[in-house]
């Protein structure tokens, strides 16, 4: 399995379990995760398509993505559910395309400044949108630790809000007026103090695009830095 995640090689071979979807157009290999999970886009039609492939044993839950992106659907821009199977060598979900570029996509790259303004813009308006009361996930430091005793030193909830879950620069789409279009890899969306979010957005912000610009994320998402809820949530990304 591969250590990091990114782009495939070009010529990485669609598992047999995709084959029927070949049908529609080839499959171009976008994206592998650390995890083994792949990605691939086509067509469906006049469509832009996304087909995951999650080996089993991977750890990953296409079918819980699924259920989040139908919930989340009705109240923010995510991908539209095409299609989803099991089978025993993994599961497969196929989605429609949200017109725009991952915020890591050449374009982005080039623009770290814009891209940071329309991503943490975006992880703020995801917040506002979906409504708590009626969200049916839990994304909380004991559900992520699975049982096992929180953190002693866990600080008080800041404000409640559904979290995305993995808020990192890739799962943002961008579209061509620059401004945030979309989200995607919903997987682990649920109901968390919204550090739990931000302090990862920020972060990510190095990884993608170099050191300095977590700053501007905090300006754009619209909040001051919180040093020990920061340093908390990065703690608890490291341990789940």
């Amino acid at each position: 399995m591969p250590s990091v995640a990114g782009r495939p090689a070009d010529d990485v071979l669609e598992p047999m379990a995709l084959r029927p979807l070949l049908a529609f157009g080839p499959l171009r290999p976008v994206w592998q995760n650390e995890l083994g999970g792949l990605t691939f886009e086509g067509t469906r039609g006049p469509d832009r398509v996304f087909a995951k492939w999650a080996p089993a044993g991977s750890g990953l839950d296409l079918a819980a993505e699924k259920t989040r992106l139908e919930w989340a659907g009705q109240f923010t821009p995510v991908p539209e559910v095409l299609d989803y199977a099991a089978y025993n060598s993994g599961e497969y979900l196929v989605t429609r395309a949200i017109p725009g570029e991952s915020a890591v996509g050449d374009r982005w790259v080039d623009d770290p400044a814009a891209a940071v303004r329309a991503v943490a813009a975006g992880l703020r308006s995801l917040h506002d949108r979906l409504p708590v009361e009626s969200c049916p996930f839990s994304w909380s430091v004991e559900h992520r630790l699975a049982g096992a005793a929180p953190f002693a030193d866990a600080p008080p909830i800041d404000k409640l809000v559904v979290c995305h879950g993995d808020p990192c620069m890739p799962n943002t789409i961008i579209g061509v007026d620059g401004a945030w279009a979309g989200h995607v890899d919903l997987s682990a969306l649920g109901v968390a103090d919204r550090w739990a979010d931000i302090s990862i957005g920020a972060l990510s912000t190095e990884w993608n695009y170099g050191p300095g610009w977590q700053p501007a994320y905090f300006d754009a998402y619209g909040i001051e830095p919180d040093e020990k809820r920061i340093a908390f949530y990065r703690e608890l990304w490291g341990c789940t």
